[in-house]
């Protein structure tokens, strides 16, 4: 079996009303072989700044597989990786490049074999997965919210736990009491007392209303710095949090600073790529969950590599997951082969129309767990709508 072509896509998507958003860019891909087996995989850059650059990479790294056997996913990992000049030691463009190439060779794998990816990675251990709801401080449903008032965070987390979820995590950081958007110069150094007091007022709240046996993560994507990240965390603690959440930009020595200071776990991994770049995370014992996006950080291939290497430490593992719904089943079917899983995440993202009609499947949770795909593949596949509205090349 041979790579023919490949179809590189970054769609445009659309509310209902037609209006296109300009803050969701997925970028996609389609691996054709010479058997007539497709697979889909994703670059997952699709918010903030980068999809453009990551619709270049796919492209670019697409010529490189034309004419290679699919099945050798090891084989044009390597290659991707070491023959690039770039892909050592890259960042998210170039691993979110390999990661869309990588996520599709999976998907043709499993269905060449007629199996779920799962059966292929290693086995099923879990069928329902513990899953949480994700970001919200955005609300929790379809449309989009900014979070000022401490009784819309308790709305939210208990709309959250009444369909099912026993986990939530929330920003407390990421708007005042009036609306206005918090800068980075509100949320670096040492803070005054007032901005910790507010985030204190909504973790106690919110604590308060879903009860001690919901568990809470702390997000605070990356936005303190060492310093405020430890304010913050000394009061987060007292309210039981299941983990602190990319307490400030991630590096070894910083994560280790934060974690020797704070009683509870800390987790890292969204912009941490490959293995060699989590190694020392590990080594220091900085960490205590990491959360690899397998859209950004080599794929399958390389996601479960980490995993593995996290196993040896007692590192565990939920992977970063805000991207088209072909994002949510790779990392749910590697979820429920690794032994060190804790939960999947379940952003906010999933719930909104406009992502979830890039798929031909809508998967959802049920009472706060998910089941895996049983379909040959990934079990999901691109839809007409997100092949069709899209900027596209095909590389031959």
């Amino acid at each position: 079996m041979k790579i023919t072509k490949v179809d590189v896509m970054q769609v445009v998507t659309t509310e209902s009303d037609g209006s296109v958003r300009e803050d969701w860019r997925p970028v996609i891909c389609r691996i054709y072989t010479d058997e007539g087996i497709y697979g889909d995989g994703e670059a997952a850059l699709a918010y903030g700044i980068g999809a453009p650059a990551a619709y270049g990479m796919v492209k670019d790294l697409a010529r490189l597989i034309i004419g290679m056997d699919p099945l050798d996913n090891e084989v044009i990992w390597d290659k991707l990786y070491k023959r690039t000049f770039w892909g050592q030691n890259g960042g998210p463009v170039v691993f979110a490049g390999i990661s869309a190439l990588d996520i599709a060779l999976w998907d043709i794998k499993g269905k060449y074999f007629d199996v779920p990816v799962y059966k292929i990675l290693g086995g099923k251990r879990r069928d329902n997965l513990r899953t949480y709801a994700s970001q919200l401080q955005f609300g929790w449903g379809p449309e989009f919210q900014e979070l000022s008032k401490t009784e819309d965070y308790v709305k939210a987390s208990k709309k959250a736990v009444e369909e099912g979820y026993d986990c939530i995590k929330i920003d407390f950081f990421t708007y005042d009491r009036d609306g206005r958007a918090f800068t980075d110069e509100d949320m670096t150094r040492l803070r005054p007392q007032y901005y910790i007091n507010l985030v204190e007022e909504r973790i106690a709240a919110v604590r308060e209303a879903i009860g001690p046996d919901v568990d809470i993560i702390m997000e605070n994507h990356s936005n303190p710095d060492a310093n405020s990240a430890v304010q913050l965390g000394r009061v987060a603690q007292q309210y039981n949090i299941f983990y602190f959440e990319e307490p400030n930009t991630p590096t070894p020595k910083k994560a280790k600073y934060i974690c020797d200071k704070l009683e509870m776990p800390i987790a890292h991994g969204e912009r941490v790529y490959s293995r060699w770049q989590y190694a020392p995370y590990f080594e220091n014992q900085s960490v205590q969950v990491i959360q690899p996006d397998l859209g950004n950080t080599g794929g399958l291939t390389e996601g479960k590599k980490i995993c593995d290497m996290a196993y040896t430490y007692d590192v565990s593992v939920q992977a970063h997951v805000c991207a088209s719904p072909i994002s949510t089943v790779a990392a749910l079917h590697l979820e429920s082969v690794i032994p060190n899983f804790v939960i999947h995440e379940h952003h906010r993202i999933n719930l909104c129309d406009y992502n979830k009609k890039l798929c031909i499947h809508d998967y959802q949770p049920k009472d706060g767990k998910y089941k895996v795909p049983e379909l040959p593949g990934l079990g999901n596949e691109f839809s007409e709508f997100a092949l069709t509205h899209c900027e596209k090349v095909t590389v031959e």
